[in-house]
């Protein structure tokens, strides 16, 4: 049905933009129907989760890189994520961070809620004393059409902390080491 509803796309499109060749309007639609199951399969990964041996400082990947697409214009977004948290009773394999941001990434959806969506996973399968994300992305959306802002990028952050940690020093070490290090 997907690939379908892609041809009549493509075919409509091509009727008035007279933008492809035969070869494309033969396989364009079955190319991207494959792009999309390989996309959704990056949603499936075991989150590997271990005992916490004492550490109490901050965990943190930083320059993940992702792509991911605007659900307003279907065009993608693009960037790197860094993901901090700081441990309570375990912790996960540290590619299991990236896997977090990919996982994430590989849907249509905007920006503020891949962040979120990626602080409360974490959130919810290690149970941290402190969670946070900061994603920088540059839009086609915006680099494209509309404003065609060349070399700008949004940037977004969300955070979750249990009781009296004291987050306001952890963001801001985490910011610190990010920018700088």
């Amino acid at each position: 049905m997907i690939r379908k509803t892609l041809q009549n796309l493509i075919n409509n499109l091509n009727k008035i933009y007279n933008w492809f060749s035969k070869e494309e309007l033969k396989n364009t639609a079955k190319r991207i129907e494959n792009f999309y199951k390989e996309w959704k399969s990056n949603q499936k990964f075991k989150f590997t989760i271990f005992d916490n041996p004492n550490y109490d400082q901050l965990v943190i990947l930083k320059d993940i890189s992702f792509y991911s697409m605007c659900s307003h214009h279907m065009l993608p977004f693009f960037g790197k994520a860094h993901v901090a948290y700081l441990p309570d009773k375990k912790i996960c394999g540290v590619s299991k961070l990236a896997r977090v941001v990919i996982k994430f990434a590989s849907k249509p959806q905007i920006q503020e809620q891949m962040t979120q969506e990626i602080v409360n996973f974490i959130w919810k399968k290690l149970k941290p004393k402190f969670v946070m994300v900061v994603i920088e992305a540059q839009h086609l959306c915006m680099l494209m059409r509309g404003v065609k802002q060349h070399n700008t990028k949004m940037i977004t952050s969300a955070l979750k902390y249990k009781g009296n940690t004291d987050w306001k020093s952890l963001k801001e070490e985490f910011i610190k080491l990010v920018k700088n290090g």
